[in-house]
């Protein structure tokens, strides 16, 4: 059947930035690369259902300008669901699991940064005196330390939009903290991604595929290297929870196939499809991470005139030499599109070569965007030592400043972190069912 061969593709957050410069992205690269009778699902999630409506009506008008004669071959569906209520996720996954035959990508782009500003006298002289530097891994941004999500179990949900509280009663459990920052960025796409975890193994089975599908996690550059500890894996008396939810993004997602993190994993993901009664060993939903590069989002509350010196500045920052500087979303969703779309045997050859990559969206001085690795504190490019993590020149465009070489050592305390974090996450979603 042909519809065997469509692709599914859930992306969260899609209303604005980066996630509504994915959804441009995919539909222009499918509908340009992929074989003339493949259709592309597209599932976008807003957490409101107005801006839903706006985002749905200018897909399908970008669809009507730029791919007139092939618009058959796209389907935008909307869904709502807000990541930091946790019943909102759990209604979104069970309707889907109801209504879709299957997902080959999920993109779990949506979050939130928590900042409420800058320090604009420290910024100001970042800027001035180091601007590559401190328009790359800024340290000036503002943020609210230890917010919490509202009470879980006070909270319920009508087609994923929060409305009354089901009992009163409810609102009498008692509940662990569940970090505001950390729901949103990351517990609420972890729950997400293990409740569609049936349709992610059912990918495996359409047309000649021979895989399962992809959850693909969205990034950063500014992931916090040092600030990640198991004794605080939420964040919560972090002054960073932004970025402390981006370092915890990648440790979970490059340590996700090593054998020491595999009890967790294969819990959060399971190993098993029941087809007919009878237990399938399925292949395994792979799991990779990107990031956006630097691009212009309204992610930091800014002035509309800031804003638009930011850009000029994030484009010099380019002309200055940084690979990194996107600037346009739709550059910046260079590496989560080409990780959701490229054959399989691609992306196991560009993992199999080096290693399990942080996948980077990069430009040249004239703004061709491309995919390539980035160096990840502890793990290096691949997470392999043999194969040219170091010594790795200091020079090296795009290199953090103050980066370490990876050594046995570093790369062992990496895996251990991926343990204790995979011990600890998988822990609290098994404990917020038993409360759910």
């Amino acid at each position: 059947m042909a519809e065997d061969n469509d692709i599914h593709v859930l992306v969260t957050g899609a209303n604005g930035g980066l996630g509504f410069a994915i959804c441009l992205r995919l539909i222009d690269e499918f509908v340009s690369s992929g074989p003339p009778d493949q259709r592309l699902h597209l599932v976008v999630t807003t957490r409101s259902r107005a801006k839903g409506v706006i985002t749905v009506s200018r897909l399908k008008r970008h669809i009507k300008k730029k791919h007139y004669a092939l618009s058959s071959r796209v389907s935008v569906r909307l869904e709502n669901v807000d990541l930091t209520v946790l019943r909102s996720v759990k209604a979104l996954a069970t309707m889907l699991r109801d209504q879709l035959p299957r997902l080959d990508a999920v993109i779990l782009n949506a979050g939130s940064g928590g900042f409420t500003g800058l320090n604009w006298p420290q910024a100001i002289w970042a800027v001035i005196t180091d601007l590559v530097h401190a328009v790359t891994w800024p340290a000036y941004k503002r943020a609210s330390i230890g917010s919490l999500t509202a009470h879980q179990t006070s909270q319920g949900t009508e087609g994923g939009i929060l409305n009354t509280p089901p009992s009163v009663e409810s609102t009498l459990l008692e509940e662990p903290p569940l970090g505001e920052i950390f729901c949103a960025n990351v517990f609420g796409h972890y729950l997400l991604s293990h409740d569609l975890a049936p349709l992610l193994k059912a990918s495996a089975g359409r047309g000649s595929n021979a895989t399962a599908g992809r959850v693909i996690w969205i990034s950063s550059l500014e992931a916090d290297p040092g600030g990640l500890q198991v004794s605080d894996v939420q964040g919560l008396g972090s002054r960073v929870a932004y970025e402390h939810s981006k370092r915890l993004t990648d440790v979970l997602a490059l340590t996700s196939a090593l054998p020491s993190t595999q009890p967790w994993v294969e819990t959060w993901l399971g190993e098993r499809l029941v087809r007919g009664g009878r237990g399938d060993v399925l292949p395994k939903v792979r799991v990779y991470v990107a990031h956006p590069g630097v691009c212009a989002t309204s992610i930091v509350p800014l002035h509309a005139i800031i804003s638009y010196a930011m850009v000029v500045v994030l484009y010099l920052a380019r002309w200055l030499g940084s690979p990194w500087h996107t600037v346009t979303a739709y550059s910046g969703a260079c590496a989560p599109v080409r990780l959701a779309l490229a054959p399989q045997a691609e992306l196991d050859r560009m993992e199999n070569d080096g290693g399990p990559g942080k996948w980077g969206s990069a430009t040249d001085l004239w703004g061709r965007d491309r995919v390539t690795r980035t160096e990840v504190d502890g793990w290096g490019l691949g997470g392999r030592i043999d194969k040219g993590d170091v010594p790795v020149s200091p020079r090296r465009p795009g290199r953090r400043r103050g980066a370490i070489d990876l050594t046995e050592d570093a790369l062992q305390d990496f895996e251990d972190l991926g343990r204790g974090c995979w011990r600890e996450i998988e822990g609290l979603r098994e404990a917020w069912e038993g409360i759910l």
